[in-house]
């Protein structure tokens, strides 16, 4: 509970370190950073997506190393098994030849696992992600067991080279609280990167939180106040998303053929008060709400076939959505 508002602005001047730490070792970015940080204090999964290259596991292992937390990774391949992911029963030989059982983890069992990659999987083995990542705890050999505390899944994939991969389910996508895209750095950045990369001294990020602090964040998170009008600007956000809707934008109703579900309020409503928080407010407020829109809304709008065809973004119809929704305000 929050006892004073120092308490809080203890806790977001770290996060402000861990920004720093993360630009010693990453170039630009800064949206990138800026969404991941709000789905870990959200404590919600993310799906990154961008060109090879573009720094992705890199950024992920160095938010692990600011963070102190345990870091694996998981390289999705056509060949991977479930078990591979989550674990195996091991059968073990003791005296008098009496064998008996024992469950040996899986890399899902860290704190920070990023699933390289995760479209290259079958849908058999991408499934394996999804116990973890809705109830964070593992089922093998007629067992359950809890996958350790605080859980995140942050997942990549390549948007351009489509052959041989297997494009994730709505029902799997809508697990994950964000979709970031990772965009291509500038001529500056590239010099920079370049100057970083190919000199003798590599830059490193250094610890400056631990899984408490990140903890400690979310449970203030959950404490900041939302006005009755921010939470029905975000729900009307998610209702205009639907085809169905008299008041749903032009381009829902012609490209878009399934909304957002509960779940994309629910991303709302806690990115709106993990930003607030790390602007050091303690409600929410409407500009919250529309910073969070696009990557909450751009992997839970189901394109129809004309939507397919004419080759629309998600990300042009939920800034539609944003702007019908303003337009009201």
């Amino acid at each position: 509970m929050i006892q004073s508002k120092t308490e809080v602005q203890a806790a977001v001047s770290r996060f402000d370190q861990i920004r720093q730490e993360i630009g010693k070792v990453i170039v630009g970015q800064q949206e990138t950073v800026e969404q991941l940080l709000w789905c870990l204090v959200a404590g919600g999964h993310a799906l990154l997506e961008g060109i090879p290259g573009l720094g992705k596991t890199m950024l992920i292992r160095t938010i692990a190393d600011t963070l102190d937390l345990q870091f694996s990774r998981i390289q999705f391949t056509p060949d991977l098994m479930p078990s591979d992911i989550t674990g195996t029963q091991l059968v073990e030989f003791g005296t008098e030849g009496r064998t008996s059982y024992r469950f040996q983890p899986g890399p899902i069992f860290g704190n920070l696992i990023l699933a390289d990659e995760i479209n290259r999987a079958t849908p058999k083995t991408q499934s394996a992600l999804l116990e973890a990542m809705q109830e964070k705890t593992v089922t093998a050999g007629g067992a359950t067991h809890s996958l350790p505390q605080p859980f995140f899944v942050l997942a990549t994939q390549n948007p351009v080279e489509q052959e041989g991969t297997y494009p994730l389910p709505e029902a799997q996508l809508d697990r994950f609280l964000l979709k970031i895209n990772v965009s291509y750095p500038s001529r500056e950045e590239l010099k920079e990167i370049v100057q970083r990369t190919t000199s003798a001294e590599q830059a490193a990020a250094s610890c400056v939180g631990d899984a408490e602090l990140l903890k400690t964040v979310q449970a203030y998170a959950k404490e900041v106040l939302l006005a009755e009008e921010v939470l029905e600007a975000a729900v009307q956000m998610i209702l205009l998303s639907h085809p169905h809707e008299a008041a749903a934008p032009d381009l829902v109703r012609q490209y878009v053929r399934y909304g957002s579900g509960p779940r994309g309020v629910q991303a709302l409503v806690a990115i709106g008060k993990v930003r607030a928080l790390l602007a050091g407010r303690l409600h929410v407020s409407r500009q919250d709400i529309r910073e969070a829109a696009v990557p909450v809304l751009r992997h839970r709008l189901v394109l129809g076939y004309e939507g397919l065809a004419s080759g629309i973004s998600q990300d042009e119809i939920a800034r539609q959505i944003i702007q019908t929704v303003e337009a009201g305000w």
